[in-house]
């Protein structure tokens, strides 16, 4: 057991002294610091001369195996001889802040979980207050950069989440994908592109020589900045996830007219066969049921717009998703807004437009697939940050006080 929690805890330079489960079905992990040292909180240089342990710490971290999870750890101190009056300093590894009472990466996860939710649905899920979801975030600002400890970066993602709905009160979320695992490296106040340049500007030029995709959203703000301070080598890709939700919304447009119309003209019984339309339009071919095929075939009797609408859609989703080389995703792409004009209505015509508008940045997928689809919690799977959120923690200081630093990423003020 406490080889499997060593390989898995994910904290660094640890031991596990104990573990033990409550009557609560809580996992305590009893850990001890393996690091050796820390920096004198005066002069700041590295001490080596042990004095005492600091009290027990007991610290909310990831859950394992489905149950949450507790650390109790006392951590070394250790006295400086170079400064006067001889200071004790706590030594602070790397997976926790001062005055915390969660470990960094449990603290990563509710920041990167309230990005789609606000702060109260993340207390009630995470079983915490309020008050210490805002605690999180305030230990998070007015930290600095530490550039040196940022492992190389070959794709960033850029995204604009809004604070209020309809206030127009945007930051914008940097974030990137690192071995396989997603960080969030800032948040910028306003999504100007100038702010947004500023602030790509500020990367050291060995880490801005290492990025070869930048994913972001139609803003073309965030666009033009990343084109005007990388180089030719760094490719700029529209996300997928934004394109599919474009060129989806015509279907849900053609399905409110056409089931309004079948609605007036259909009998009581017939109409009611058609229940569950909504959810069978919107379900992957592989998904549907054999309850969902009928409805589909009974919906596209009573209306050709809509079987059109449809296939259309489904024909743009496999070109994204077999396209085996940029030249083929073009070449069909171009096919496919032909043969959309031609449909009743011209249901497309808005994102035929925005498509040409956009050609080569969404053209750009078709290179290696990559897309901003690496944003979620620190759970397991990574989700798009692509979403608006619309009460993301819901706090006035976070427009005053924009500096946050997660994992040795920081953002800039």
């Amino acid at each position: 057991m406490k080889k499997f929690i060593q390989k898995h805890i994910g904290l660094s330079h640890v031991s596990i002294i104990s573990v033990k489960t409550t009557h609560q079905d809580v996992i305590e992990i009893t850990l001890k610091s393996t690091l050796e040292g820390a920096h004198c909180h005066c002069c700041r240089k590295p001490i080596h001369q042990f004095y005492d342990y600091d009290r027990w710490l007991k610290l909310r971290h990831l859950p394992l195996l489905g149950q949450d999870v507790y650390v109790n750890v006392r951590l070394p101190r250790y006295q400086c001889h170079r400064c006067d009056q001889h200071p004790k300093t706590t030594q602070r590894p790397d997976w926790h802040k001062r005055n915390s009472g969660f470990t960094r990466p449990y603290e990563e996860h509710i920041l990167l979980s309230a990005i789609n939710s606000t702060q109260t649905d993340v207390s009630r899920k995470e079983g915490i207050t309020k008050e210490q979801v805002k605690g999180i975030m305030d230990r998070y600002l007015d930290t600095q950069v530490d550039w040196e400890q940022i492992k190389p970066i070959r794709v960033l993602g850029i995204d604009e989440i809004s604070l209020r709905k309809g206030h127009q009160s945007f930051i914008v979320v940097i974030s990137s994908l690192v071995e396989g695992k997603q960080q969030l490296i800032a948040l910028l106040k306003g999504r100007k592109k100038s702010t947004v340049k500023q602030f790509l500007e500020t990367m050291p030029e060995t880490i801005k020589a290492n990025i070869q995709w930048v994913c972001s959203d139609m803003y073309k703000g965030f666009i033009n900045a990343s084109e005007e301070v990388f180089d030719k080598t760094t490719r700029v890709v529209i996300d997928r996830f934004h394109v599919a939700k474009l060129y989806r919304q015509p279907l849900d447009h053609v399905r409110k007219r056409e089931l309004k119309r079948l609605k007036n003209t259909l009998s009581v019984s017939q109409y009611k066969r058609l229940k569950g339309a909504m959810w069978a339009l919107r379900r992957s071919p592989h998904d549907l049921s054999e309850q969902d095929t009928a409805i589909l075939a009974r919906l596209f009797r009573y209306s050709r717009p809509l079987a059109e609408t449809y296939q259309a859609t489904q024909e743009l989703t496999t070109i994204f998703n077999k396209s085996p080389s940029r030249a083929s995703g073009v070449r069909r792409l171009k096919v496919w807004i032909k043969s959309a004009k031609v449909l009743s209505d011209d249901p497309f015509s808005k994102f035929i437009k925005t498509l040409r508008y956009h050609f080569d940045h969404i053209a750009n997928y078709f290179v290696a697939r990559k897309n901003s689809g690496f944003v979620e919690g620190l759970n397991n799977k990574i989700k798009v940050i692509k979403r608006r959120c619309y009460g993301i923690f819901r706090c006035d200081h976070l427009f005053q006080r924009i500096t946050l630093d997660i994992q040795g990423y920081a953002m800039f003020k």
